[in-house]
C-alpha cells in the first residue's frame, strides 16, 4: 500500500496537498495577472504628467505640500522670467536700433517724416483707445475672473512662480 515518510504520512497525502498548493498557486498567479490588467488599463487612462506628478483630482493646493508647490513654482518662475529678460532685451534693441536707424536716415535726407501726419494719426489712435477702454469686454472680464480663481485656490504655488520670475529677470 502506501508507504510512509519519516513524518509519517503517505505518498497519497503529500500529493493531495502538492495538489492544493498548486491550485492555490494558480489562483494567485491568476489573480496577479487579472490585477496587472486593471493596472496597465489604468496606467493607458492617464495622461502623461498624471504619471509623473501624480493624481489630477482637486486644486494644487490639495495635491502637492507646501514646499513641492514653492519649488514647482519657482523654478517655473524663474524661466519665464530669465527668458523674458532675454527676450525683451533682444525686442528693446530692436526697436531701439530701428527709431536709430529711422532718425539717421531723416537726418541725412534718405527719407522725409510728415510730422503733422504722424501727430494726426497719433491723436486719432488716442481716441481710439479712449473709447474702447471705458468698459471691457465680456471675453476679458470672464478670463481674468479664471485667474483670480486659479492664484486664490493656488497661492503658494502662485506666490512660488512670483518670486521665481522676478529671480528670473534678476540673472
Amino acid at each position: 500500500m502506501g508507504s510512509r515518510f519519516k513524518s509519517g504520512l503517505k505518498r497519497s497525502d503529500l500529493r493531495k496537498m502538492a495538489e492544493k498548493k498548486k491550485d492555490k498557486s494558480e489562483e494567485v498567479v491568476e489573480y496577479l495577472l487579472d490585477k496587472s490588467e486593471e493596472v496597465v488599463d489604468y496606467a493607458k487612462k492617464q495622461r502623461w504628467w498624471n504619471k509623473i506628478f501624480g493624481k489630477n483630482s482637486g486644486p494644487v493646493a490639495e495635491k502637492y505640500d507646501v514646499a513641492t508647490q514653492l519649488a514647482i513654482g519657482g523654478v517655473s518662475g524663474w524661466c519665464a522670467g530669465y527668458l523674458f529678460q532675454k527676450v525683451g532685451k533682444l525686442a528693446a534693441s530692436a526697436v531701439g536700433g530701428g527709431f536709430f536707424l529711422l532718425q539717421i536716415a531723416n537726418h541725412t535726407g534718405y527719407i522725409k517724416v510728415d510730422w503733422k501726419r504722424v501727430e494726426r494719426d497719433v491723436n486719432k489712435a488716442k481716441k481710439q483707445l479712449k473709447l474702447n477702454t471705458e468698459k471691457p469686454s465680456k471675453e476679458v472680464r470672464t478670463k481674468v475672473d479664471e485667474v483670480q480663481t486659479f492664484v486664490v485656490k493656488n497661492i503658494v504655488l502662485t506666490g512660488g512662480f512670483a518670486g521665481g520670475f522676478l529671480l528670473g529677470l534678476a540673472s
